[in-house]
């Protein structure tokens, strides 16, 4: 998607310039989302970009590995031979975390790309017992995919409930109920010792019957390809980009998955792995690249997810001192919690209430202050519980 929609940007906002798109994948570009929903069920062949690269002059070089840059000659390296560039845009996106001693076991599976989901549409469609290894967003999304197929769905999880890495302790426990409301076993305390064919081995002992094992332990930035480059990567081995996603390195830019950037909104640098600033970024990239000095990049992060029937939404970015503000019961159909910094809006995660999502990231744009008692009550839409 980042590199997609940078090419598009670039002529959108009319660069009249050669641009080149280079992807690994030998698939036409496409759209991520559907992999874990319709693609996997066999409800779409594919998902590929509505785009017509040809009338917009993009060319496309598909199949194609980059093994390296180097900035000050301006090329890439790549197993088809050297390409030289006047101008740069890294997207190449994040890379899924295997789990050890896994590789090379039959039935082992990842889902990132087209074809992760097309190997792993006959094992839904077999209703073969399931195990997803991590109960992040990712294994959720698979683990509904899989009841709705009909599998046995077991999901084994090594912290204390899912989705422990994003949300705190009493926002995550009401989801624990989600799985076993779908026919979903969720093991948490789990830790996998070891996976052979047709079984996953967790280190209390325990055997789980596993005709395929789905691992969704998390991502990390695909920048390994960078070593000896120059460019300055971060803590997550992410690229270190400014607030106009340039790089360390003259003519280089970095966007989405791949990249982190400075926010004056949060105060901190964000490293964001969703769909929305895959989208966003490249607007900020094709407006630097053909000089119109565009605003800074700031965005308010937003993501969303489908599980067990169930519609999240979330923005902004919340910290462990921000105040939590629950609106509605977590064990309804429907809720929402509210993060306040200051006062102000920083973050809101939305069960099934998309208007409060759609209220909620405007007011955290703006920085408007809420009124606690107001904000708490679900019955007063979040536009209204502004402080006088």
């Amino acid at each position: 998607m980042a590199g997609v929609r940078s090419a598009v940007a670039l002529r959108e906002q009319g660069f009249t310039g050669t641009v080149t798109l280079i992807g690994a994948e030998p698939h036409q570009p496409y759209d991520r989302p559907p992999l874990s929903k319709a693609v996997l069920l066999g409800k779409a062949e594919g998902s590929a970009f509505d785009i017509d690269f040809e009338a917009l002059g993009i060319e496309l070089r598909l199949g194609v590995d980059v093994t390296g840059v180097r900035p000050a000659d301006h090329e890439l390296d790549t197993e088809a031979g050297p390409v030289a560039y006047d101008t740069l845009v890294l997207a190449t996106g994040a890379e899924p975390i295997r789990l050890p001693g896994s590789e090379g076991v039959p039935g082992v599976h990842l889902l990132r790309t087209l074809d992760d989901a097309e190997r792993l549409r006959p094992v839904l469609a077999e209703g073969q017992d399931v195990v997803v290894v991590g109960a992040g967003w990712i294994g959720a999304e698979f683990a509904t995919a899989a009841r709705d197929a009909g599998c046995p769905v077991t999901v084994v999880e090594a912290a204390d409930r899912p989705l422990a890495g994003v949300l705190p302790a009493e926002v995550a426990a009401p989801m624990t109920a989600w799985y076993a409301d779908a026919g979903a076993e969720l093991r948490t305390h789990a830790r996998v010792e070891r996976v052979e064919p047709g079984a996953v081995f967790l280190d209390d002992g325990t055997r789980l019957a596993a005709g395929a094992v789905v691992v969704g332990i998390g991502a990390r930035p695909a920048t390994a390809w960078l070593a000896g480059s120059g460019i300055a990567l971060g803590a997550h081995r992410e690229v270190l980009a400014d607030d106009h996603l340039r790089t360390s390195a003259p003519d280089v830019y970095a966007v989405g998955d791949c990249a982190s950037f400075p926010s004056g909104r949060y105060g901190e640098r964000l490293l964001v792995h969703h769909w929305d600033n895959a989208v966003q970024g490249p607007r900020t990239v094709a407006a630097d690249i053909i000089g119109e000095s565009p605003a800074a990049y700031d965005p308010v992060p937003y993501f969303w997810s489908e599980q067990f029937g169930r519609f999240v939404q979330y923005a902004g970015h919340h910290a462990p001192g921000d105040d939590l503000i629950w609106r509605g019961d977590p064990t309804t159909p429907a809720w929402s919690v509210c993060w306040l910094r200051d006062g102000a809006l920083s973050a809101l995660l939305a069960v099934g209430r998309p208007r409060d999502l759609a209220q909620g990231r405007k007011l955290i744009e703006s920085a408007t202050r809420l009124d606690p008692a107001l904000a708490a009550d679900p019955a007063v839409p979040l536009k209204r519980a502004v402080t006088s």
